[in-house]
C-alpha cells in the first residue's frame, strides 16, 4: 500500500506551509494564506492527455 500523496504548494498562494486537515481524506490547509482545500484522484483518461504541438497538421 502506497502513502498519501501531499501537495508540494498551495494552489491559492503557492506557499509550501500545508498540513493535513481534519476534514478527511485529502483535504489540506494552508498556514500562509488560512485556506482550506481538498485534491481528490478521479482516474486515468481513457486515451491519455494530447498535446496541442503533436498530431493533426503542421501547415
Amino acid at each position: 500500500m502506497s502513502e498519501r500523496a501531499a501537495p508540494f504548494y498551495c494552489p491559492y498562494c503557492g506557499d509550501e506551509d500545508l498540513r493535513p486537515s481534519e476534514e478527511g481524506h485529502g483535504a489540506w490547509e494552508c498556514g500562509a494564506c488560512s485556506r482550506a482545500f481538498q485534491l481528490k484522484f478521479l482516474g486515468l483518461l481513457a486515451r491519455g492527455l494530447r498535446h496541442a504541438d503533436s498530431g493533426g497538421d503542421q501547415t
